[in-house]
């Protein structure tokens, strides 16, 4: 039986990653990704074979490393951040069924719902949810549900994926959603180029987050009715001081 590791390489940075995911890289023969992802660990590991697809080549780039592992190589299949939050291990599983004697091995990696935070402060101390803005695979009026639903619960809310090229409104149009239930102060905060060269972070309120400028290499966050500005950081209380 041959192994075909899912491996979060987190933020993109050495020391991001966990020492479970540099083992397994360390461990394999082939390496396989995204070319930007690739881009990011070649130099820690220049003795591998890689193999490569461009964006939107995601089922491509799961039959080649299912083909190479069943030929009786070691490989290892990188993704940024968590390998099952909007990563590969997913369709990596599906597709197995055609390849009965290769096994899917999921290594998980911190993703940029944690790096972000953690580089903001602490906005994610109670309840969140994480929602991507992409609709090249799901539909913006299920988007737009979902942006709804956790505004009006109060969540915490994580965007991924915040604009593109071709989605350059789409903030603003989640932040207008949010604003149906959301204070226009509600405390937000962008997380940009997590763990790679340029990182920075902005808090800021949801009113001027609207036409804020992100692209895809930002992470956004924000708060809910609880969330505060604590030494330009961004904090949502969990509740303790409350006891």
């Amino acid at each position: 039986m041959s192994e075909l590791y899912v491996v979060g390489i987190g933020p993109g940075s050495y020391e991001n990653m966990t020492l479970r995911a540099i083992h397994a890289l360390e461990a394999c023969d082939v390496i396989v990704g995204y070319t930007v992802y690739v881009d990011l660990v070649k130099e820690h590991f220049p003795d591998k074979e890689f193999l490569t697809t461009p964006m939107r080549q995601e089922v491509e780039r799961v039959k080649l490393a299912l083909e190479t592992a069943q030929a009786g190589k070691s490989v290892a299949m990188i993704c940024s951040g968590d390998a099952g939050v909007y990563g590969m291990s997913g369709l990596c599983e599906e597709m197995t069924k055609d390849y009965p004697n290769v096994r899917v091995l999921t290594i998980p990696g911190v993703s940029a719902v944690l790096s972000g935070a953690a580089l903001l402060g602490a906005p994610l101390m109670h309840d969140f949810a994480v929602i991507s803005l992409s609709d090249l695979l799901t539909p913006w009026e299920k988007i737009e549900n979902r942006l709804l639903a956790a505004a009006e619960a109060d969540f915490v809310i994580c965007l991924y994926n915040p604009a593109s090229h071709k989605r350059k409104d789409y903030l603003k149009r989640a932040c207008d959603l949010v604003l149906q239930f959301a204070s226009p102060d509600t405390v937000c905060g962008i997380a940009r180029n997590i763990g790679r060269d340029g990182e920075s972070f902005t808090v800021l309120p949801l009113k001027d987050l609207r036409d804020a400028e992100v692209d895809m290499f930002c992470t956004v966050f924000i708060g809910n009715s609880q969330t505060q500005v604590v030494n330009g950081k961004m904090v949502t209380p969990r509740g303790y001081s409350h006891e």
